[in-house]
């Protein structure tokens, strides 16, 4: 009987243990993630500025092309 529940709590131990080190791990991936999802707003951003002002540029050129038209 003593025997078992020795073998009880060092099974309950070795629970615990994996179940810090799973959760570490979670936490880990969630840090990747957020830096992922991070990056990639910052990538969107960057591209959205991009054509942003490609776009604006476009504009500007047609408007001085009308403007020399008139």
């Amino acid at each position: 009987m003593l025997s078992r529940l020795q073998e009880l709590r060092k099974e309950e131990e070795t629970l615990l243990r994996l179940k810090a080190a799973l959760h570490d791990q979670l936490n880990r991936l969630k840090m990747l993630m957020h830096v992922d999802n991070e990056a990639s707003i910052n990538q969107t951003a960057l591209e959205l500025s991009t054509q942003s002002h490609g776009m604006r540029q476009e504009e500007e050129e047609e408007e001085e092309e009308e403007e020399s038209d008139s």
